[in-house]
């Protein structure tokens, strides 16, 4: 579909950075020539709307994730149509959303109404390009928690005006691109879920059977667990750690960033192994020394007690000894004389860490477990060295699914950024895209134009999470 883009027969420059020089045939309007503010209020009984991310502007019933509904002064309420475009609190970071419903939404929020030369989808494609979205930070006021897109300054500013026809065939395009881009990321997404499904399944069997088939077994006394071998034993999580280190968690309140200060480990740090140093928070000295008790040393467990990622656990490296975990993170210190940590992490990543996880968790919208809950996870226990040897052992029959699962992760991202870089050259006129689509079939009904499998982001202000 995208083999013999060319650009277009000529250009004229446009007079914006980011922009750069575009078709020559198009035009540059004022984004409040393009489209209207709307500022309706006054409809109470309309259905409430979350503008998210990923999916645009929905209705909260239909939200994954659940949020504060709003009881009263719903009469305050702006009104959204269906084909609206709304600016949200966080359109700074993730582009202008499109509304898929009518319904009523924060009064803090833009609502813009595309006018007769902007209806044709064009811009619900440009709202989301890279190039539009990093140009928004040359209208956003605040800083920090409290930046905002102001439109005052936005509305002045000029946008690419492609002619209607043209407009729908980039439309027509990026949406067959999308719906192909989808299908691949959804099937790799598949292919990783199966890959983890049988990394869970070789662990299971490791620290329930452990290497030698022919063992002998006894019941472990827990009906979820089974039959363990008959020279295993079954203990509590806290009677594997080191005495005087107690299973605790971390810093309460993080504090301001400090470059040269300690690092301060949270759940998204080894959600899926350790990011890289400079990917860390580093968090003050003033802040973090009346936590002191939580350090870590190398060679301890931690574990997220509270969060989607809630149960995650990792072995912390020694590059990362002496640094210290947030409230949401726990630390586990495990005994060498009593347990292999790397044997512990191995349970606890599996699915029988998973069983001690969902059987105390508590929150939906903010998952977790209480470290009394953790002092008490069960630990199918052999001796030391039958411990190590199965670690051994795990290792190397999971090397090669981690290797295929990362592999798979980057042929991910780098479709993404192919995404990102297609719209961005199809929107701003650096790819002529008008031969191609007048070849792609329609669309049918079912097919979602710009489906995504990402989950949405959370809630903005004015619309808080649980």
């Amino acid at each position: 579909m995208i083999e013999g883009l060319q650009p277009y027969p000529e250009y004229k420059e446009s007079g914006l950075p980011w922009l750069g020089r575009y078709p020559s045939h198009w035009n540059l309007r004022r984004t409040k020539i393009l489209f209207h503010e709307r500022a309706q209020k006054g409809f109470p009984n309309e259905s409430l709307l979350a503008a998210t991310q990923t999916k645009g502007v929905v209705r909260k019933a239909d939200y994954e994730n659940r949020t504060v509904t709003a009881q009263k002064d719903l009469h305050l309420l702006k009104l959204v149509e269906p084909g609206d475009y709304v600016i949200s609190l966080r359109s700074f970071q993730g582009g202008i959303e499109y509304a898929h419903h009518r319904g009523i939404i924060s009064p803090a929020y833009t609502i813009l109404k595309p006018g007769k030369s902007a209806t044709s989808g064009f811009y619900t494609h440009f709202f989301k390009a890279k190039l539009f979205i990093e140009s928004l930070s040359l209208f956003v006021t605040g800083i920090r928690e409290g930046q905002n897109v102001d439109y005052e300054r936005l509305s002045r500013a000029e946008m690419p005006l492609p002619p209607l026809d043209e407009q729908a065939a980039i439309v027509r395009f990026l949406d067959h691109a999308n719906r192909k881009i989808d299908g691949f990321i959804r099937a790799k997404r598949k292919l990783i879920a199966l890959l983890g499904e049988q990394k869970q399944a070789i662990i299971h069997r490791a620290v329930t059977r452990g290497l030698n088939p022919n063992a002998p077994l006894k019941p472990s006394g827990i009906p979820w667990l089974g039959d363990i071998p008959q020279h295993w034993e079954i203990h509590q999580l806290r009677r594997l750690v080191r005495n005087g280190r107690r299973i605790t968690y971390g810093i309460v309140q993080p504090g301001d960033p400090d470059s040269k200060g300690r690092f301060m480990i949270r759940g998204q740090d080894y959600s899926t192994g350790w990011v890289k140093p400079e990917m860390i928070f580093r968090v003050s000295p003033t802040v973090e020394v009346p936590y002191k008790r939580s350090r870590l040393s190398a060679g301890d467990l931690v574990m997220t007690i509270v969060g989607a990622g809630v149960g995650n656990i990792a072995v912390v490296p020694d590059w990362l000894d002496g640094a210290n975990i947030t409230q949401t993170t726990a630390r586990i210190s495990i005994d060498p004389g009593k347990a292999h940590p790397d044997y512990v992490a191995l349970v606890l990543k599996g699915p029988i860490g998973r069983r001690n996880v969902e059987q105390f968790v508590k929150g939906a919208a903010q998952p977790g477990i209480n470290l009394e809950h953790a002092r008490i996870f069960i630990i199918p226990a052999p001796p030391l060295t039958e411990q190590a040897a199965i670690v051994a052992e795990s290792s190397k029959r999971l090397s090669s699914f981690d290797t295929a699962i990362a592999r798979t992760e980057r042929e991910i991202a780098l479709m993404q950024e192919y995404r990102t870089r297609l719209t961005a050259d199809v929107v701003t006129g650096k790819l002529d895209v008008r031969p191609a689509a007048a070849k792609l079939p329609d669309l049918t009904p079912s097919t979602p134009e710009t489906a995504t499998d990402e989950a949405p982001e959370e809630s903005e202000p004015g619309e808080e999470a649980e």
